[in-house]
């Protein structure tokens, strides 16, 4: 005890002995200081959004899209980013209202009409989710391999309603799009 004492003494005498910045009455500039301060870039919301949610960390993902959505308007990215979000955030509704909304902006935005598919398969529609995907899958002009086992398995759960996998509980792929090409984030 008299170890943290004899710190705690030595410690208080020299913040004592430290130097301090003038007062206003001592005339002190009563504005910030002054300079470049475009010499600081901050990171792309977007990329920070995509990192959280490989992460898993999806409300925080959301609030990094918002930003982004502050400093690049609503583009297609953003909006498909923000439904993506909502989506892993199970709230449904906002999730398909913005993919909806990316849609419109851009009908050629394949990560957009595979997201919407998994809202709408989420949400018991497996008929307007299989056209989704088949939509999502010709703009994609079938490379990838997740569009295919989504559309593969919304046509699965048409033709048997029943069906289900054992993998199937949040089986579904949400696609995103960084620098420029697609990159997967796999249902947890």
């Amino acid at each position: 005890m008299r170890n943290w004492v004899g710190i705690l003494t030595i410690g208080l005498t020299l913040a004592g002995c430290a130097e301090k910045a003038p007062s206003l009455g001592e005339g002190a500039d009563p504005f910030p200081p002054s300079g470049d301060v475009t010499r600081f870039q901050s990171v792309d919301g977007l990329s920070v959004g995509h990192r959280l949610m490989e992460a898993g960390q999806f409300e925080l993902a959301l609030k990094a899209y918002l930003r982004a959505a502050g400093e690049q308007g609503t583009n297609v990215d953003v909006l498909s980013a923000l439904g993506s979000a909502n989506l892993r955030l199970g709230r449904l509704g906002q999730s398909e209202k913005l993919l909806r909304q990316a849609i419109k902006v851009d009908q050629t935005f394949v990560p957009a009409w595979n997201n919407l598919g998994v809202v709408l398969m989420e949400t018991g529609r497996a008929g307007e989710a299989s056209r989704v995907f088949k939509t999502a899958f010709a703009l994609d002009s079938g490379k990838s391999d997740e569009i295919r086992e989504n559309l593969r398995r919304a046509l699965a759960k048409i033709e048997n309603p029943a069906y289900s996998s054992e993998k199937d509980e949040r089986a579904f792929d949400l696609v995103r799009r960084g620098n420029g090409r697609y990159l997967i984030l796999k249902a947890p």
